[in-house]
């Protein structure tokens, strides 16, 4: 009886704290200015002063972006030549749910090197509610800013067969939106990078979850990347860390890689990575040098 008692419990709890849990994928941190390599907070990675981009490099941005309760500004880091953005080839990384641009800096520095320092350009925002960005963190908030990165990634020139998009963990689910539905956006993207996605918020909610209940009971969030997949027909490459424990290979990343059945797709599993520690555990230098290696082929 008591168990009977507690389960109810528990279940009306999250039925009243319902939109509390809608956010349960976002954990930003607000800052007064971005530090980059003076940070001295948490990182994503340690480089250990490699990797290294120069200030003449690194733009900090600001635009005005449409979210859902009205208009406000959204900061963005670009790496690479501003001039040349019409002509480069640019990856769109769509960072995970923690922190603010700070913590992922050091992956996109990893990201400016692949093929040589200044190969590719690479644009990361930070979503609604994170770092210096304002508004609320939601899905939709989330896309919204996709979209207005996309949009100034088009009125500098560029061209959707020099567009690449990037998403890791929590980005996957904006990366695929883009992917999957890319006459929605500005560009359309040539290829897609993921990394230790997720499959649905269903599925992260069944495999966190005390009770047997569908995750819809939980959250009204409506990612579902395996199903997203489906609709892509543009080169993927998978990267996800064999020991994620996060995330796991066999519930997140496999169906959304097994459910991409058509046009080219490439697995890059990494043995003993974690779901932050994967680049790390490859090597930096084989890490890079496959993500090149698919922006070529």
């Amino acid at each position: 009886m008591k168990k009977i008692v507690f389960i109810l419990l528990i279940g009306l709890t999250a039925f009243a704290c319902r939109k509390r849990l809608d956010s349960f994928l976002f954990n930003p941190s607000q800052i007064e200015s971005y530090q980059l390599d003076a940070y001295q907070g948490e990182l994503s990675l340690d480089l250990a002063g490699e990797f290294n981009v120069p200030d003449t490099m690194t733009h900090q941005l600001e635009w005005n972006v449409e979210l859902e309760e009205g208009t406000s500004k959204m900061s963005a880091i670009y790496v690479g030549d501003l001039q040349s953005i019409a002509t480069d080839t640019v990856i769109l990384y769509c960072h995970g749910n923690k922190d603010h641009m700070d913590f992922y800096w050091p992956r996109q520095k990893l990201y400016a090197n692949a093929g040589g320092l200044g190969r590719y350009g690479v644009l990361m925002f930070d979503y609604p509610s994170y770092g210096l960005s304002e508004g609320v963190a939601s899905e939709e908030n989330m896309y919204r800013s996709t979209a207005r990165a996309i949009q100034w990634l088009k009125d500098q020139g560029l061209q959707n067969e020099r567009f690449v998009i990037f998403g890791f963990s929590l980005g996957s689910a904006a990366a695929c939106e883009v992917a999957a539905h890319p006459t929605d956006y500005a560009l359309s993207p040539s290829k897609l990078i993921l990394e230790a996605p997720f499959a649905s918020a269903e599925v992260m909610i069944q495999d966190a979850a005390l009770l047997s209940m569908p995750g819809s009971f939980l959250v009204d969030l409506q990612i579902d990347n395996a199903t997203e997949i489906k609709k892509v027909s543009i080169p993927l490459l998978w990267i996800h860390g064999q020991d994620d424990s996060f995330l796991t290979v066999k519930s997140h990343g496999q169906p959304v890689f097994d459910n991409k059945t058509t046009g080219y797709k490439e697995a890059y599993l990494v043995p003993g990575g974690e779901h932050e520690t994967t680049p790390y555990i490859a090597g930096y230098p084989n890490y890079i040098q496959k993500i090149a290696a698919f922006l070529q082929y």
